[in-house]
């Protein structure tokens, strides 16, 4: 009688062991579909400080020009005025590149974090399966030797 609840314990014993591996899977696939959406907000607000600093930039030249165009100089044929307006544009697309150069880095590292979570929770499942079938066949041996009486 002893025995077969031994038995049976081993039996709950490697169906828990099985389905602790299902859920670290299961959890490994929610922790890879947050880091999919982190990376889709930081794509979002990477483009969303790209599109302010064009702004910024479209802003402070219409400033610029109206301010130069208020001295009365002719500022349409000042090379001064060209090549600060023409570096002002360079510092204002080296932002935009610096920033979207960052989120293609950013987006390489979430990927690699998702793809490194989906293999962890994998081999987390594989990893309880063959716990449980060890789990079981040291029980089906206990029961074995235990029936036959032998220690």
């Amino acid at each position: 009688m002893y025995e077969l609840l031994a038995l049976a314990a081993v039996g709950v014993s490697a169906f828990a062991q099985a389905e602790a591996g299902r859920i670290e899977e299961e959890e490994s696939k929610l922790n890879v579909f947050n880091i999919a959406t982190e990376k889709k907000m930081n794509k979002a607000q990477a483009e969303q400080v790209a599109m302010a600093r064009k702004q910024e930039f479209d802003f402070a030249t219409d400033a610029n020009w109206a301010a130069l165009s208020a001295t009365g100089r002719d500022v349409g044929g000042s090379m001064s005025v060209k090549a600060f307006m023409q570096r002002q544009k360079e510092t204002a697309f080296e932002d935009i590149s610096r920033g979207q150069t960052q989120s293609y880095i950013d987006s390489n590292r979430y990927d690699l974090e998702a793809l490194v979570e989906g293999r962890r929770g994998k081999n987390a499942k594989k990893a309880s399966l063959f716990n449980a079938f060890g789990t079981l066949a040291g029980g089906v041996s206990s029961y074995g030797r235990t029936r036959s009486g032998t220690p």
